[in-house]
């Protein structure tokens, strides 16, 4: 996958039918997703359980773009192959979840996936100082993770900062948490690149309606890069 800083969307599949997931993907792309963003929970980091490998390597004959998988999961380490095997393109860790982020992150390098680093609420920007030379993505939560649909929290100055940080290097600011038309704006004006967006795309929609999937992404990018209906 090539880097560049245009606005890319990501579905998050939590907000998806589960029981079409082959489909939904298909439509979100087809659609104009970017990205699929799968968040994957341990009921333990979060109080909420979601997918483990086996079904994010079902998934992968589905998705064609790239494929995001967010790990809210502690530990991270004996999982990363698991995930790489599943053809993830993309694996995001959390700094909170464990003590030795730098081995993390070289470890899904070394996996043959780009490396990403997610930030809680809490988390200030200058947790990830020293890892910005190995990680590809910095994901901003903006909410606290463990649930989809819930209410924005404002990480502007976050994101600013890490934009600051981030300098010249080839690394993405991911936001995950309350991305609609309202608030993609506010992100993408900071600095953010990629919008994760759950209920805000596949409100409305189906498999059998997927018009409107295509709708909510054009509304979301579009208020991303400033451009109004």
């Amino acid at each position: 996958m090539s880097f560049d800083r245009s606005i890319k969307i990501a579905p998050s599949i939590l907000s998806a039918d589960f029981a079409n997931f082959g489909q939904e993907i298909q439509a979100i792309e087809a659609q104009g997703a970017d990205w699929v963003h799968i968040d994957v929970m341990d009921g333990h980091f979060v109080p909420n359980l979601t997918f483990g490998p086996m079904a994010v390597k079902a998934f992968r004959p589905h998705v064609k773009t790239v494929m995001d998988v967010h790990l809210m999961i502690a530990p991270v380490d004996p999982y990363i192959d698991a995930y790489a095997d599943a053809g993830t393109d993309v694996l995001t860790a959390h700094i909170e979840a464990g003590p030795h982020i730098h081995r993390t992150l070289q470890a899904i390098r070394a996996a043959g996936m780009k490396a990403g680093v997610a930030l809680n609420p809490g988390t200030p920007a200058e947790a990830v100082a020293h890892l910005l030379d190995l990680t590809d993505l910095i994901c901003v939560m903006t909410v606290n993770p463990g649930f989809g649909g819930q209410k924005f929290i404002d990480m502007t100055s976050k994101i600013r900062g890490l934009r600051s940080m981030i300098g010249d290097r080839p690394v993405h600011i991911e936001i995950d948490g309350g991305v609609d038309p309202s608030t993609a704006p506010l992100v993408a004006e900071a600095g953010a690149d990629v919008l994760v967006a759950g209920s805000a795309v596949f409100k409305g929609g189906s498999v059998n309606d997927p018009d409107v999937y295509g709708a909510n992404i054009r509304n979301i990018r579009d208020a991303a890069n400033g451009v109004w209906a």
